[in-house]
């Protein structure tokens, strides 16, 4: 199982991931030519990617997906209400249920809350491997945690600092959007959360979806670093991509 955030931020959110030799990429915002390069860069032509997993319809999942499916059709892994709210014609697609087999590979979607009709977190399984993807939430439901517990691998988000967000210039309604429970969770969230799930078979965490306004890497490092995981962590950038991480 291998996997590289190629882009991840308020900009634009698009992750590569191969899974059973299948080369799928998880939403697919910012700019077509952006991720085909990105996935040049890993040696991955980006007419290989086989489908497209979608968390939620805000364009900074989904800008490039029209641009992708003329030029190469993957199949479209969506929920019904996502696909509503979509408003994309979509003629290759696979609507998804709460428990799905893909290709042999467990997918596991789990309901999150954001300000849209449905956001969906994932868990891939193959092969004794897990990743967990989290991303655009307000909060994590409890009843997740004993899917969520002690997988090889994190993406989540760890959006924003607090202090620094309500001290930003932000006007006060968005600022208690995203602090609200269909916003985004902040570094001291996404660490608490962390902190019920992460047990010793997880070898990697990603702190995804940084605010580039209201967040540092330095911050988000250091609400993290108080858990003290014997793991990996990296941070996830708008423009830049992580290193393949191969689990």
């Amino acid at each position: 199982m291998k996997y590289c955030v190629l882009t991840s931020g308020s900009k634009g959110n698009c992750t590569y991931i191969e899974i059973n030799n299948k080369k799928y990429l998880i939403d697919a915002g910012t700019n077509f030519l952006y991720i085909s390069n990105k996935l040049k860069e890993i040696d991955i032509d980006i007419k290989d990617i086989e489908g497209i997993f979608i968390t939620h319809c805000h364009d900074d999942h989904t800008s490039a997906l029209k641009r992708i499916i003329k030029v190469v059709n993957p199949i479209i892994y969506i929920t019904e209400k996502t696909k509503k709210e979509l408003k994309i014609d979509l003629n290759n697609y696979i609507l998804l249920e709460e428990n799905n087999i893909i290709n042999n590979i467990n997918v596991k979607t789990i309901k999150l809350s954001h300000d849209v009709a449905d956001c969906r977190g994932y868990i891939f399984e193959y092969n004794n491997k897990s990743l967990v993807y989290i991303t655009d939430t307000g909060y994590i439901n409890v009843k997740y945690n004993d899917y969520l517990y002690n997988k090889n691998a994190y993406i989540i988000e760890s959006n924003h600092d607090v202090e620094m967000l309500m001290n930003s210039s932000r006007p006060y309604f968005l600022k208690m959007r995203i602090l609200g429970d269909e916003g985004h969770i902040s570094n001291k969230d996404c660490s608490y959360y962390l902190k019920q799930f992460v047990g010793n078979e997880t070898k990697n965490i990603v702190l995804a979806h940084l605010s580039e306004n209201n967040n540092t890497q330095e911050l988000a490092l250091e609400e993290i670093s108080k858990n003290n995981f014997k793991c990996d962590i990296n941070i996830a950038l708008q423009n830049e991509r992580t290193e393949v991480f191969n689990i």
